[in-house]
């Protein structure tokens, strides 16, 4: 948790709040590849794209 803490402290101080949207689409997408790989859901999820 301390790297999330610093990277916090660091967006806020540099004034890059506007990287906090594009991580956290980035990481929706990843864990939607991960499980749509491990999943028995796998085709109904590639049916929405």
């Amino acid at each position: 948790m301390g790297i999330l803490y610093e990277f916090w402290e660091f967006m806020k101080a540099k004034k890059k709040l506007w990287l906090l949207p594009i991580i956290v689409i980035l990481l929706l997408i990843g864990t939607l590849i991960i499980f749509a790989q491990t999943s028995a859901l796998a085709p109904f999820i590639y049916t929405l794209f």
